[in-house]
């Protein structure tokens, strides 16, 4: 801080964003960086707290607060402020593998903890993040990192996204060699195929992977293991296995009509979309070009869903949620440090708003059926309202219904010699070791569906238990 109170005296300023009307007829990212004298102004709002909030990372009544990387969040913060941006990409990329991911995909809960949030607003710290992780990597400071010495120990890592990607980088880092394998045709899990362009371009995800690559790291698409290789033989060919292969089984609804055609999970249609505008062919699997759009679930994938719509030529598209509208402000039931539940315009509904002249949520909503046409076809849906004692009936039309309620956890049909809880992979207490010796699981595949950085986070500490299990493990071999 230059003096004691930017907090205050300078207002938290709104990342830059491309306008919704211009947004909308592409597929790039949305958001605009700051200019460096703005960019200084913001980190210097930061108070550099005794005790920094914003880095605690916690789960408070099933919320995230703060970052669970415990990113050095004052330290690079003071050091933008200063213009020293070289520091503070090293300070940045001490505790965060991949800041370029982190800066774009994750909702923030350090901003929800940040101190200067009680009296003022928050400090935009992802914004920051962002600039920092952006500006090293056009200063060319982002440059491979090749282990100078091998262990000759072998590890396999199945499944590309955050977890895995950092478990890799950081069991690489110690000396060993990675596989890793993914049954997509493209690397990145839920980053390549997840979350739409507009919000992480494609090429932040791919320039990592190249980069991973040159520092050693063994890439093998288009390989489902469990049907075209299975466990016991990458358990007979390498050291250890680690399992990141994430919490793909879709909640569903099994409610009337649910067999129509035209009713998708959100990540299905995700996903085609995504490849559809990597591949660039002619039409997408699923496409809601001059459809009338419903997406069950009120969460970030259905905003995703919302937006994605919108870019294809949706005829309308409403988007369906349990609960009430949030409040404009913290209630006394969500204190700080907790993660505000405040009402916010995210950009999905931003741009709907500017197209259809309307926010396109509708709250506390339950859908009791779907109605077909004589093709089997969706034409329409009924719900009721969850807050009124009559359970009115209303009927909605629809010619395509996305079903974005969460994830059940890992789907059945995965590794069977594995044990499992509450449809996660079962480990030992305060470990990531699963029932098979060597085995290793980390990420939503551990704990469920969750956020990029407590996947990032599991990877990190799965990375340092498989490092220890694999050293006992020679030590014991060279004794015998």
């Amino acid at each position: 801080m230059a003096t004691s109170t930017e907090f205050i005296d300078i207002k938290r300023a709104k990342p830059l964003e491309v306008d919704p009307a211009e947004r909308v007829k592409d597929w790039n990212e949305y958001q605009k960086p700051f200019s460096e004298k703005k960019i200084k102004q913001q980190a210097s709002r930061c108070m550099d707290c005794g005790t920094p909030f914003c880095q605690i990372g916690l789960n408070i009544n099933s919320s995230t607060s703060g970052c669970p990387l415990y990113n050095l969040i004052p330290e690079w913060n003071a050091l933008v402020q200063q213009g020293k941006w070289y520091e503070a990409y090293l300070r940045l990329a001490k505790t965060n593998n991949f800041p370029e991911f982190t800066a774009r995909a994750c909702p923030a809960p350090c901003e929800g903890s940040c101190t200067a949030g009680i009296p003022s607003d928050p400090v935009t710290i992802k914004s920051i993040e962002k600039a920092i992780i952006d500006r090293a990597f056009s200063e060319g400071w982002v440059k491979p990192r090749i282990p100078r010495k091998k262990t000759g120990l072998k590890i396999a890592i199945i499944g590309s996204g955050p977890a895995g990607l950092t478990a890799a980088d950081d069991l690489n880092q110690l000396g060993h060699s990675v596989t890793v394998f993914e049954r997509e045709d493209r690397f990145g899990g839920l980053l390549m195929y997840g979350i739409p362009n507009m919000k992480i371009d494609k090429s932040h995800v791919q320039r990592r992977i190249d980069l991973l690559k040159e520092e050693g790291i063994e890439f093998r698409a288009n390989v489902n293991v469990g049907v075209d290789l299975s466990l016991e033989e990458l358990q007979a060919s390498f050291d250890s296995v680690l399992l990141c292969i994430g919490a793909e089984k879709p909640r569903e609804l099994t409610i009337e009509g649910r067999q129509l055609k035209g009713i998708y999970p959100a990540m299905e249609y995700l996903t085609a979309s995504t490849k559809h505008y990597l591949q660039s062919s002619s039409e997408p699997d699923i496409t809601a070009k001059d459809k009338r759009v419903i997406v069950i679930g009120g969460g970030d994938t259905g905003a995703d869903c919302v937006a994605t719509a919108l870019r294809q030529g949706c005829k309308s598209v409403i988007q369906f949620g349990k609960h009430g509208k949030l409040p404009l402000r913290r209630q006394k039931d969500n204190p700080w440090p907790e993660n505000p539940h405040v009402f916010s315009l995210d950009y999905a509904y931003e741009e709907a708003v500017h197209l259809f002249g309307e926010d396109p949520r509708q709250y506390y909503i339950q859908t009791q059926s779907f109605i077909g046409n004589e093709n089997g076809e969706v034409k329409g849906l009924n719900t009721t309202y969850f807050n009124q004692d009559d359970q009115e009936t209303r009927y909605w039309e629809a010619d395509l219904v996305l079903i974005a309620i969460g994830f059940e956890g890992v789907k059945d049909e995965y590794f069977q010699t594995i044990n499992r809880s509450n449809n996660r992979i079962s480990t030992t207490t305060n470990s990531y070791q699963t029932n098979l010796e060597g085995v290793y699981v980390a990420g939503d595949a551990r704990r469920g569906q969750s956020l990029i950085v407590w996947a990032i986070q599991e990877g990190k500490k799965a990375a340092l238990e498989i490092d220890h299990f694999l050293k006992a493990k020679k030590i014991t071999s060279e004794q015998c």
